[in-house]
């Protein structure tokens, strides 16, 4: 089963990484994470920051508002898939 990390996890060890100047070897060590997993965190962590810089402070606030609204209706997505799935198994 593949491993679930929180969003306040990956923030953590990337902070690790760029603010103790530890190594992504070392941080993926001491967390028991894989090295390439923390990479790609790191890397996708550079990439937000420098989009973010570029945006205006409306801009921001505008894809912070949208990816939250992304993330909800994502779930509900998952909920009405497994509702569909549930009622599809017991109605048959």
């Amino acid at each position: 089963m593949k491993r679930q990390f929180t969003k306040e996890f990956k923030e953590q060890a990337v902070r690790l990484v760029r603010e103790q100047k530890m190594t992504i070897a070392q941080v993926a060590k001491d967390l028991d994470i894989g090295e390439s997993c923390l990479g790609k965190w790191v890397h996708a962590s550079t990439h937000s920051n420098q989009l973010l810089s570029a945006l205006s402070s409306d801009e921001n606030q505008e894809l912070k508002r949208l990816r939250k609204e992304n993330h909800e209706l994502r779930m509900e997505r998952e909920i009405l898939k497994k509702a569909t799935a549930y009622f599809a198994k017991h109605l048959s």
